[in-house]
């Protein structure tokens, strides 16, 4: 049984569901579905159908436009786009070589977004893992606040959920009104949401009220936010992972933003550096390595460590500046409540600190760096500051530095006013 929002799925609907669409489409082992449904049970029955017969399914967030719907399905050589209608649009007549995959877009957070193929099989073996390794929530009644086209919620909450023998509720909705009704609705909840969605339930809890349990993923949590979740959640969870690999590690019991959990035991971790010498976080599996573009360690008593990603790295004057250590910092000054750090080329330094950050109210912006000059060593000063409306998050609630630093340096961002400079 599956929860949308308000409105209870069973077993019997999906599975008729699924019937109707297999016989309206030829659900060809060897051809590659790109899949967008502005409703969750369209999807989640075309899901089941295509997954029950061995198919290659690429989910696509509901709300993608049709041009960018058929622009994915082009970059991943779908044979077919389904487009909230059974009536397939052909894309490639090219069949893959592999059959039975999920195919998903990379976020595009380091680069051009690209197409990362997982088999079915691996797509279990992650899901096993998970469910052994992960016991603390199996008595619990999993929410799903967020997009099941996404690995995250359509893996770790739909499937992991299914797998444990549980009900769960997909709440694909933004409004937090509802979403706190419902956990209030709901016994011994389990929420598996974004750090947005998660930091503006933390806000809008009254005095003394918690979430039985939330989980994070996706980016690392500023340490403001990750404070006010902590308090309002009973329980923390937090895992790690990436598109090649699916999950990599979960932390059962949160005590820091950047402890991301320890490694499943269908990995094993690569070279995995100390606080003093941190490396880059690679895991093997059958002998393929996983190279993750995450800086970071192994303390001794197994907890994985995450200090930045190797492409977001600033590097001034030949000292590395690790951008979650000066966002922490600027987001401690009253008022301001998000914010993201980026590269700028420099002449004399090589590269310096930019910063861009939103707040309740216009910000003096020689007290911020006053601010900062008192908790900063000298080479992670932001050089140029700026406030914006907000922040520009992708849909998973991600930033792109990359994509952040390239919009800059073309003007897009217009400044709040501010009484003084």
């Amino acid at each position: 049984m599956i929860a949308i929002n308000d409105t209870v799925f069973d077993q019997a609907y999906f599975r008729d569901a699924a019937h109707r669409i297999a016989a309206a489409v030829q659900l060809d082992k060897r051809d590659r579905f790109a899949v967008c449904f502005s409703e969750a049970q369209d999807w989640l029955a075309f899901f089941f159908a295509a997954r029950a017969a061995g198919a290659s399914v690429l989910p696509l967030h509901p709300s993608t436009p049709y041009a960018a719907a058929r622009r994915q399905a082009e970059t991943a050589k779908c044979n077919w786009l389904f487009y909230n209608r059974l009536d397939g649009e052909p894309i490639c007549e090219e069949r893959a070589s592999e059959a039975g995959q999920l195919l998903q877009m990379s976020s595009g957070t380091t680069g051009e977004p690209k197409c990362i193929a997982r088999a079915w099989s691996d797509i279990d073996d992650e899901i096993d893992s998970y469910t052994s390794a992960f016991v603390e929530p199996q008595d619990m009644t999993p929410l799903i606040a967020g997009p099941t086209t996404h690995s995250y919620g359509l893996i770790c909450g739909l499937m992991v959920a299914l797998k444990r023998g549980q009900s769960p509720a997909i709440l694909d909705t933004g409004n937090p009104k509802f979403l706190l009704r419902k956990l209030r609705e709901t016994e011994r909840p389990y929420l598996i949401s974004s750090p947005a969605i998660l930091h503006t339930l933390a806000r809008l809890l009254p005095a003394g009220e918690q979430i039985h349990a939330t989980m994070t993923s996706g980016t690392l949590l500023p340490d403001p936010w990750f404070g006010q979740i902590r308090a309002k959640s009973k329980y923390m969870f937090q895992q790690y992972g990436c598109s090649e690999a699916g999950c990599i590690a979960i932390n059962p019991d949160v005590q820091a933003a950047n402890e991301i959990g320890h490694v499943l035991p269908r990995f094993a971790l690569r070279d995995a550096g100390t606080a003093s010498e941190p490396k880059e976080i690679a895991v093997e599996r059958k002998g393929v390595v996983v190279e993750t573009r995450d800086l970071g360690y192994r303390r001794d008593d197994g907890m994985l460590v995450f200090l930045s990603r190797l492409d977001d790295l600033i590097n001034v004057s030949g000292l590395n500046v690790y951008p979650k250590e000066v966002e922490d910092v600027v987001m401690t000054f009253g008022g301001i409540d998000d914010a993201v750090v980026f590269r700028k080329q420099d002449a004399f330094a090589g590269e310096r600190v930019a910063l861009l950050f939103s707040a309740e109210h216009a910000v003096d912006r020689a007290q911020l760096r006053q601010w900062c000059a008192e908790r900063l060593a000298a080479h992670q000063m932001p050089t140029e500051i700026v406030q914006v409306e907000r922040i520009p998050r992708q849909t998973n609630g991600k930033i792109s530095r990359r994509d952040v630093a390239a919009r800059y340096g073309t003007g897009e961002f217009a400044p709040v006013r501010t009484e003084a400079a």
